[in-house]
């Protein structure tokens, strides 16, 4: 199997910001007042991360912090020297992922160009696609190249 290039979302792929936003309720932009280091990992992801990495392939980070939350940027690094140290260099902070190059990009939203990103976009929670369905597809090499 050819290594791949594979970039990761953090905020619902990796981190659950689902339910650190749920700990402030009827707050419209929970992005701008949360703690991205506090966020738990979302179930199975350091498992599958440690997996891809295991396979071989090239594993980053492409995120995107809240513009009017500086502080966020700092925290999401923390959060990946917490629960991925091995990623604490493979991180980029980005509003346009459809310029990143590689093989896969997996996210769970469409509206930072990830439908026009030039490898496979894996979008993550939509039918059935989560960590377990995503580690087994790569492992069957079953992405277009």
């Amino acid at each position: 199997m050819k290594p791949l290039t594979i970039y990761l979302d953090m905020d619902g792929v990796l981190a659950n910001f689902d339910k650190a936003a749920a700990t402030i309720p009827n707050v419209k932009r929970p992005d701008l007042h949360l703690d991205f280091s506090t966020f738990e990992p979302m179930p199975g992801a350091i498992d599958a991360v440690e997996k891809l990495i295991d396979m071989g392939h090239d594993v980053y980070i492409a995120t995107t912090p809240p513009w009017n939350h500086p502080n966020a940027w700092g925290q999401k690094r923390n959060w990946v020297e917490k629960h991925l140290p091995q990623l604490r260099r493979k991180m980029f902070l980005t509003h346009h992922k459809n310029m990143l190059k590689g093989d896969i990009l997996i996210d769970d939203t469409t509206y930072r160009g990830q439908k026009d990103f030039e490898g496979e976009f894996m979008w993550f929670g939509k039918h059935g696609m989560d960590w377990k369905y995503i580690v087994e597809t790569i492992q069957k090499n079953d992405i277009k190249e």
